[in-house]
């Protein structure tokens, strides 16, 4: 009986550790620039927003390219946090999910400027999909009801996400 209550609580505490939102601390040499989410990176060169942009207009649907950037947060998942959209050039936008769903971002900070890194990607948006981010982003019914057609979106699966001070 022992044993079962000690595989008890190792199993608890397994679920319990698997089931908080995932943010390592920051390094050394990058103290007091922000808090990570997902997998910690150092801050490289960022590219120009200019670049990112040239970049998402020559792609082709599926193809990807790895990308280290600064962005301003639009939206972010109301329901968990699972998603969010940045802002690109020219009113456009990208949907950034996070890799393996294994970290979410906080809710409260749209209008934040975030450093991403990660996989940049252009897909196409099928209507359920576009119906389903709405739904989560808590558009209206009538604004739901006007999704009618697949879209080419722009789309970044982040493996780190750097929320500075």
């Amino acid at each position: 009986m022992k044993g079962f209550n000690i595989l008890l609580v190792f199993l608890f505490g397994c679920f319990y550790c698997m089931g908080q939102e995932k943010s390592t601390s920051v390094p050394s040499n990058q103290k007091d620039i922000g808090v990570f989410y997902g997998t910690e990176f150092k801050i490289g060169d960022l590219d120009p927003m200019q670049k990112v942009w040239n970049n998402y207009n020559s792609m082709a649907v599926n193809d990807t390219l790895a990308l280290q950037f600064k962005t301003t947060v639009k939206e972010v998942c109301k329901v968990k946090g699972c998603w969010m959209v940045v802002e690109l050039m020219e009113g456009e936008q990208a949907m950034v999910r996070f890799k393996d769903y294994g970290f979410f971002m906080p809710s409260d900070i749209p209008e934040k400027e975030v450093v991403l890194n990660g996989i940049a990607f252009v897909e196409e948006m099928s209507v359920a999909d576009q119906k389903h981010f709405a739904t989560d982003g808590g558009k209206s019914t009538a604004e739901i009801a006007q999704i009618t057609a697949p879209k080419r979106t722009f789309s970044f699966e982040a493996s780190g996400v750097l929320v500075p001070n």
